[in-house]
């Protein structure tokens, strides 16, 4: 047996000795998250990884830069002054060394063409901002100075120098960057101004080094040497401080200063670097053709350079070394951010780029050693004999690249005759210049990178210097990463505010499990609202339950229906899995829109559960959206806009108490009070449905997508299909690759187009936007509004959204479950809405494309394209799966291509015919038996083809190469899903049923398009009988694994079924109906989930009803009394709880005293009973069950357990005390049966005598600071929950917005006559566009079959598998071969979109990780701390020293 069976069996064991039902659900997720060591491992592995990537690209690039300027040393001839006798050189550069001149100036363009090619695609495809000719002017100045400095540097002065020197002269590019540190002071600590100094110290002593170096080697000339470039020192200092100048920006957007231009900057900054891009390459080749054509003229014969000339060799050599420079710096870039990303600056950032130099010398020094070894120079003692043998010779002991980095390490004063200059003084020169680098940038060391972070916030410039790729790095990393200009700390979080929105209809119970175990495990994860989170987030819980009312067939009265009984059970059940006690506090609220139930959650976050009355608001989802946007974004919007409409906090009166122990004041408008530090960009909704079922790190994540970019308006994350049967295996293939391809591709082309209203998160900015919110109330009056809004709401949304200019993103590492449709019916049902509405507001999207181009920046003319392509193909989805199956025919029975064609159309032509003429469950019916048909037709041809392959030898053909090319995307990209790799399995059954979903479903949708009803978890109307009394033959049958259900009725006019009816009717006699029958509320209005609970609960309302009419006229009933005293003891305990723990027990004789104060404005008023409204009672019913004996001695114990958690040195005494005061409720409720609910007598009595044995055992055991959270765990565990109305501010508000817009709608029988009318003729028109085109499709295929493939066709050469050809030509029509190269170009781009994002997925994923929250314990000291603080950081603080 496993430690966690134990542990189960061991809490089994203490719930069976207080109730003979100690069972109870585990919900799968309700245990406690730990962090995984695995991901820990993983993620330290993978920034290694990177680190290593960083290094690695940074060195190879660095180094194939120097080996191209040691290549491209000019050659010197030497003449003899007569007079003098000194040598003179003249230098020439040879055709090999021009070819590698141009090669580095390849290498400078390279990063200055990828920049302009990024920043082109924005300004033509995302947006354009007219740029400042002012500031504009002033940037591309400096950049022409920056380029002119490099490729000064880098094609003047560095051929001249040895290769040490170019390692070394680069450090010094950091100098203006320091001096401007000094002189703007940047550092937050005095002392820190060091760093700057000692680096503009380092690198001052680098460049005099340098120049004493070399001054010392034009001086002690050696005869037969080159002579040293003394003059090119100067130059390459001056070029290096035009370089430096690269990174002014850096500094001035730390010090604030500038902040008008470079705000205005941002805006127009592509276009600022596509000029300066372009000015920066003529600067690189003005200065190449000015110096190496001019100064130092020269020609290339290009003939020679080719796979077989005579410079082959040189060519090859060239060309690696560009490209190992240009991708290497470019990697290093990516790398670089990727690493910063992932939190992993120092290890994977700061650490390598600063050893970028180091590593280059160090290898090179390893790769010379290893070199001179292997060339014959004889007897080499010293290294300057070894150089003097490097004179003249060739390169047959070597390679070229490695001769020619020797001499150039030769070149220093190594080989003096005269006066060995020392080798310290060349490494001192690059010890100098490496200090000044790492000081001057000893910020990136420190650098606070939150989980996800844009790239323009972790870097200064988009543009990189590949000839300095480490420095350019450290130097481009920002100083102060900037947030929102309302931050004073701009290295922390911003604090949001979350509201869950969970919209129920119908669930079942296991359903509502689900969403109400999510949102225990968000609270669990974000713990007391009153303590800080390292995700700076705060969330209320809200479900909305629509239809949640019946009215009972007797007396008439509103009650709550079976659904929200579930609920409660739910609710109960969970609240017991995470605590094993029941919920603590508990309001029901009376509201204009039916009723409220308010929650505090275990860790103190608030559940409000809405229940929906039909009759006094508008029903379904998205009227329930408007409800709580209304509510969440518009009244309590504006009460934090305006204080004085918040409720008053008052410590004296009745406050709700969180499960840790902690008192804080109102909870449901704790948070309300927290929004007034928080903007509408930080405030979001999370849309939900009521089987929803979600981890926090899902949520986490789309937060982090809303945090990152501002202009994002909604997030999406991943939907994963729950369920069982074939319907549910073709929908997890069909949304896998709806995920992985297509919202893959729309994410990184433009924008998602659909955020599923099961799991998005929307920015409340984005919703309160105009012609957004106030539009999606607009309610439906002509046929394609009700197609377009009510069909499909969440896509209807997020078209407002796009057109307003708003983003829409996707985010595949958020995972969220829902229940999918397990029935055929059901399937098509939901389809049928979400067909339709698709295709409505795509088209809608598209009619207004100019002005959502101009709108939203992240759609493009190029998105708007791809979305027509992807209609148009989606129109033809019909006609393509008939020609598909026409070629299936074709392929299997050999017919003609024009028969097969013929053969295939009818079945579609006929179901056509079958829809337009039959109901709809017949018209799905007869859809089910033709799916079956197609799918062995389906079957049949995908190994016909897989035979013809075998027996042909090739599957290069269009058919065969198209189905290898699929199968094999798809299985790389399930690979790239490993998570989800067994979805690939699904991929048959998807592949089988492509004609019922694209053919069959697609008719089926259109023709019943008039048809507005939502489809699925339908109930019929309240008072509506299903009459039976006609009914012949009523069966259920199963043939195969279909479910049908006979039902034959009377026909009025066919007299032999009214004979027989009518002997029927004489012959068996009416059963009379049961007391359960006729207790039971409306059984024919409402699907029943759990019956035989249902049943149960009936037999104990009556039950209660007769012990209540028995006591009528003597006394209030005793759930009555046990609720009015639990209130009125609750009363004085809160309005004293707040006193210091050593208080005397005389002061609890006071607390009476307090109880009758009243409640000040805008608080919610205690109801009294009598005044309730009929449903109050039996949920308060249900509720009361806490006080119970057996419930009372379990909460008893888990409170003072919970109570006294994390005091290590005081577990001795809680021991004691759930020992003793467990016996002192045996002793006075002994007599007592487990199930029977305490009086209020009965309950001042035991709580009298429990805080009695509470503070003997705290005495005994000298624990008296305790005695306050004791008391309060016995006050919670005899709480009861309050009966409330809502405040006159808010009870105005509901009022004002039901009669506004949730009014419930109320249509004349005109309207809705004209609203039929208007739908047929919307689908007539629908149905006959799409069968035109699918026809015309069909037809252009006919003809061209017709005609033959000899006349009109393309001949396409037949290969075998091993490349050589057969000889034979498959003949294909241009039509047919257009399309299906169409359609693999879209799939093409849509598999790079999904390589692009899961590289960026995976970055986002170990990030979080990186910052993923501990659950541990916490320390004596919190706790201690805890003890003196009963607030928050925005409501009101009271500390034992301010109460009374």
């Amino acid at each position: 047996m496993t430690e966690d069976m134990k542990y189960r069996g061991k809490k089994r064991e203490g719930r069976h000795r207080d109730t003979w039902d100690p069972f109870q659900l585990n919900p799968i997720g309700a245990e406690k998250e730990k962090k995984n060591s695995c991901f820990v491992i993983a993620q330290y592995l993978v920034a290694a990884i990177v680190g290593l990537l960083v290094l690695t690209s940074a060195v190879i690039a660095k180094g194939s830069l120097l080996v191209l300027s040691t290549l491209s040393r000019p050659s010197y001839t030497k003449t003899v002054d007569k007079a003098s006798g000194r040598h003179t050189f003249k230098q020439y550069y040879d055709q090999d060394q021009q070819f590698y001149m141009l090669m580095l100036v390849f290498c400078l363009v390279w990063p200055n063409f990828l920049v302009f090619i990024k920043s082109l695609w924005k300004i033509l495809f995302k947006s354009f901002v007219k740029p400042n000719l002012k500031t504009m002017g002033f940037i591309c100045l400096i950049e022409c100075m920056v380029s002119l400095g490099t490729s000064v540097l880098v094609l003047v002065v560095m051929p001249k120098f040895d290769i040490l020197t170019n390692l070394f002269i680069s450090g010094g590019v950091c100098i203006v960057s320091a001096i401007m540190q000094i002189i703007f002071k940047l550092q937050r600590e005095k002392w820190k101004i060091l760093f700057p100094i000692c680096s503009l110290f380092f690198t001052v002593t680098g460049y005099c080094l340098l120049g004493v170096d070399f001054y010392v080697r034009q001086e002690l000339y050696v005869n037969g040497e080159k002579p040293s470039p003394y003059m090119y020192v100067g130059i390459g200092i001056f070029a290096s401080l035009l370089i430096s100048i690269c990174w002014w920006e850096n500094t001035l957007q730390a010090t604030n200063r500038m902040q008008k231009t470079l705000s205005e900057l941002e805006g127009f900054r592509d276009f600022v670097f596509v000029i300066s891009s372009i000015l920066r390459i003529l600067v690189i080749g003005a200065v190449y053709l000015l110096y190496h054509k001019a100064i130092n003229p020269g020609n290339i014969q290009w003939d020679m350079y080719n796979l077989g000339g005579q410079k082959w060799q040189i060519l090859r050599t060239g060309l690696v070394l560009f490209f190992l420079q240009a991708f290497c710096s470019a990697a290093c870039h990516w790398f670089g951010v990727v690493a910063c990303k992932i939190h992993a600056v120092r290890m994977s950032f700061a650490l390598p780029l600063c050893s970028t130099g180091p590593a280059v010398l160090g290898l090179g020094l390893i790769l010379f050693m290893t070199e001179a070894t292997k060339l014959d120079t004889g007897s080499s003692d010293s290294i300057t004999d070894f150089c003097l043998s490097l004179r003249g010779m060739g390169n047959e002991n070597a390679t070229m690249i490695m001769l020619e980095i020797t001499r150039s390490i030769c070149q220093t004063t190594l080989n003096s005759h005269y006066l060995q200059w020392p080798f310290s003084m060349l490494a001192l020169e690059g010890v100098c210049m490496w200090l000044g680098l790492v000081s001057c940038t000893y910020y990136v060391w420190k650098t606070k990178v939150q989980r996800i972070e844009r790239t323009s916030q972790l870097f200064v410039r988009r543009l990189y210097e590949s000839a300095f790729i480490d420095l350019s790095m450290l130097l481009n990393t920002k100083m102060k990463l900037p947030k929102a200009a309302s931050n004073e700390s701009q290295d922390e979080l911003q604090s949001t505010m979350i509201y869950l929105c969970a919209t129920m209809w119908h669930e079942t119970y296991d359903e509502m499990l689900k969403i109400l175990t999510s949102m225990f495990r968000l609270d669990r994860y974000r713990g007391d609202p009153k303590e800080e989170h390292k995700d700076a987030f705060d969330f209320e819980s809200h479900i909305f339950v629509d239809d949640a009312f019946m009215t009972h067939k007797e007396t008439q009265h509103r009650l709550v229906n079976e659904y929200v009984d579930d609920l409660i059970k739910v609710v109960i059940e969970v609240y017991r899995v995470f605590t094993n006690k029941e919920p603590d506090d508990v309001s029901i609220v009376e509201t204009p829109y039916g009723g409220r139930l308010m929650f505090v959650m275990p860790d103190g976050n608030m559940l409000f559960v809405h229940l929906k009355d039909k009759s006094l608001i508008r029903n379904k989802k998205r009227w329930s959206q408007i409800m709580y946007m209304y509510y969440l974004l518009g009244w309590k919007g504006y009460i934090v806009k305006n204080p004085h409409k918040l409720p008053r906090m008052n410590n004296t009166r009745d406050s709700l108490v969180s499960m840790d122990g902690e008192m804080f004041l109102l909870p449901q408008f704790d948070n309300d009070h927290k929004r007034k530090f928080i903007s509408e960009d930080n405030t979001y909704i999370l849309a939900l449905d009521g089987d929803t079922d979600f981890q926090p790190k899902a949520v986490i994540l789309l937060v982090d997508r809303l945090r990152m970019y501002e202009n994002v308006g909604a997030a999406c994350g991943r939907i994963h299909p729950t369920g069982m049967g074939p319907m549910v295996w073709y929908q997890k293939f069909e949304y896998a690759v709806g995920h992985w391809l297509q919202k893959t591709s729309e994410h990184v082309f433009g924008s998602v187009l659909c955020s599923p209203g099961c799991f998005s998160l929307f920015r409340g900015s984005a919703l309160m936007d105009d012609h957004v919110l106030k539009r999606y109330t607009q309610t439906s009056s002509n046929a394609s509004d009700y197609v377009q809004y009510d069909q499909g709401e969440d896509r209807w949304l997020c078209t407002l959204l796009l057109q307003q200019g708003w983003r829409v993103e996707y985010n595949a590492a958020s995972d969220a479950y829902t229940n999918s449709p397990q029935e055929f019916k059901e399937f098509y049902n939901q389809r049928r809405r979400w067909g339709p509405s698709t295709l409505a507001n795509t088209l809608d999207l598209l009619h207004s494309g100019p002005e959502t181009v101009k709108k939203n920046s992240s759609i493009s003319r190029l998105y708007i394209f791809y979305q027509m392509f992807a209609v148009g193909s989606s129109i033809l989805g019909p006609a393509s799966v008939t020609l598909m199956i026409a070629g299936a025919f074709q392929f299997i029975f050999k017919m003609a291509g024009t028969l097969s064609i013929i053969v295939a159309s009818i079945p579609p032509v006929i179901y056509i015919i079958i829809c337009f003429t039959v109901k709809p469950n017949t018209q799905i019916t007869i859809a089910g038996i033709m799916s079956v048909l197609y799918a062995f037709l389906m079957t049949a041809s995908f190994f016909s083809i897989i035979g013809d392959m075998v027996i042909q030898e090739t599957f290069l053909t269009p058919t065969g190469l198209f189905l290898v090319s699929m199968a094999i995307m798809y299985f790389v990209t399930a690979l790239l899903h490993p998570q989800e790799f067994g979805m690939i399995i699904y991929g048959l059954m998807y592949f089988i049923c492509i004609p019922s979903g694209y053919l069959l479903l697609t008719i089926y949708s259109l023709v019943n398009m008039n048809i507005v009803t939502w489809g699925t978890r339908e109930s019929k109307e309240e008072g509506e009988v299903k009459k039976n009394h006609n009914m012949v033959c009523n069966k259920d049958c199963r043939l195969c694994c279909w479910d049908w259900k006979i039902q034959i009725t009377q026909e009025s006019e066919n007299p032999v079924f009214q004979q027989i009816m009518s002997q029927a009717a004489h012959g068996a006699p009416l059963l009379k109906p049961t007391i359960n029958e006729k207790a039971l509320p409306a059984p024919s209005t409402e699907p029943q989930t759990r019956p035989q609970d249902d049943a149960k609960m009936e037999k104990e309302e009556e039950a209660k009803k007769d012990k209540a009419g028995k006591q009528k006229g003597k006394k209030d009933s005793g759930v009555a009394q046990s609720d009015s005293g639990s209130f009125e003891k609750r009363d004085s305990y809160q309005s004293s709880s707040s006193s210091s723990s050593d208080e005397n027990d005389e002061d609890d004789d006071n607390d009476d005293d307090k109880k009758n104060k009243s409640f000040k404005i805008g608080e919610l008023e205690e109801v009294a009973e009598d005044s309730v409204q009929e449903w109050v009672k039996p949920v308060r019913q249900e509720f009361l069950k806490k006080l119970t004996f057996a419930n009372m001695k379990r909460n008893l114990q888990e409170q003072i357990r919970y109570a006294l958690r994390n005091n290590r040195n005081n577990d001795e005494v809680c021991e004691d005390l759930v020992l003793m005061l467990t016996d002192t409720l045996n002793v006075e409720l002994g007599g007592l049966g487990p199930e029977t609910v305490l009086t209020s007598v009965e309950i001042e009595n035991v709580q009298f005598q429990l805080t009695k044995q509470a503070r003997q055992v705290l005495k005994t055991n000298r624990s008296m600071k305790l005695e306050r959270k004791v008391k309060r765990a016995i006050e919670k565990t005899l709480s009861a929950p309050q009966v409330q109305k809502l405040d006159e501010g808010e009870q105005d508000f509901w009022i004002k917005l039901l009669d506004r817009y949730l009014a419930p709608i109320k249509e004349s029988a005109e309207h809705k006559l004209m609203v039929t009318k208007e739908l047929k003729s919307l689908r007539n028109k629908a149905v006959f566009l799409y069968f035109i085109v699918n026809l015309l499709w069909v037809v252009a295929t006919f003809f061209l079959q017709a005609i033959g493939n000899d006349v009109i066709s393309i001949k396409i050469p037949k290969y075998y598998t091993n490349g050589t050809e057969t000889g034979e030509f498959l003949k294909v029509e241009p039509l047919s071969l257009m399309f299906l190269l169409s359609f693999a170009v879209l799939l093409l781009v849509q598999f790079l979109a999904m390589l692009y994002h899961r590289v960026y997925t995976l970055i986002h994923v170990v990030s979080y990780r990186s910052t993923e929250k501990n659950y541990k314990e916490r320390s004596d000291d919190e706790d201690e701390e805890d003890d003196n603080v009963i607030g928050n950081q925005y409501a009101l603080s009271i500390t034992t020293e301010d109460s009374f």
